[in-house]
């Protein structure tokens, strides 16, 4: 590989870990309530965390510039108080990752947490075990097969996103430059062909292995979860 692949490269595996690093607990928290609680205002929840799915990326990033931008509300006070900047960086490419990424971490963990036996739960109440002791110990070892898949998925679209980090951080090289803005770079160099077939190639094999591994990962954990 050359320099401009493996920056590429490590780029967007960074981007895409800490992505999933950052929506992983708050996928958990939002899958729970709304698979498990009944409130006014959860189907309004629901399309919220959905949306990012049938938004075009453009605006997705264009309303994260808002929020987050230096004169955005969110941006001005995180960079306020905190000295924290996000547009234009590496870190604001995970957040618009994580935006993008968030309703496919949430919609495989619903799946999971669906599918376990409340009788499970009822009986872990029966004996005595409180809200935070049934959760962790009944709850959560069985969502592990939806927690995995959902964040190799994650982590597998998050190498692939595109519209929504160009609009909210550029195309900056070593910064917020990841595989598919290279690629889009590349297209737009003459002569950059070459390059922008191998990373193509890179970026197919990514999201192929991603996809392979989420599958085996959900297989293996319900094979010893004994489901």
């Amino acid at each position: 590989m050359t320099a401009v692949e493996l920056d590429a490269l490590r780029l967007s595996l960074s981007v895409a870990l800490r992505s999933v690093l950052v929506s992983l607990p708050v996928a958990i928290v939002i899958a729970w309530v709304l698979t498990r609680t009944r409130f006014k205002g959860r189907l309004l929840l629901d399309a919220l965390v959905h949306l990012p799915l049938v938004l075009p990326p453009v605006v997705v990033g264009y309303l994260l510039l808002l929020l987050f931008g230096m004169r955005g509300p969110l941006g001005g006070w995180l960079y306020e108080h905190f000295g924290v900047q996000l547009i234009f960086t590496r870190s604001g490419a995970a957040l618009a990752t994580a935006v993008m990424s968030f309703p496919l971490l949430v919609r495989a963990i619903r799946i999971s947490l669906e599918g376990i036996d409340p009788g499970l739960e009822q009986a872990a109440r029966t004996l005595g075990a409180g809200a935070w002791d049934r959760f962790f110990t009944v709850t959560l070892p069985l969502m592990l097969p939806g927690i995995l898949a959902g964040a190799v998925l994650a982590f597998s679209a998050g190498l692939g996103e595109f519209g929504a980090v160009i609009t909210f951080v550029s195309n900056i090289p070593g910064e917020t430059r990841t595989l598919p803005l290279a690629l889009y770079t590349a297209l737009q160099t003459p002569g950059g062909d070459a390059l922008a077939a191998r990373l193509a190639a890179i970026s197919f094999s990514l999201g192929l292995l991603g996809l392979i591994v989420a599958e085996l990962i959900a297989r293996r954990v319900r094979w010893l979860l004994g489901r």
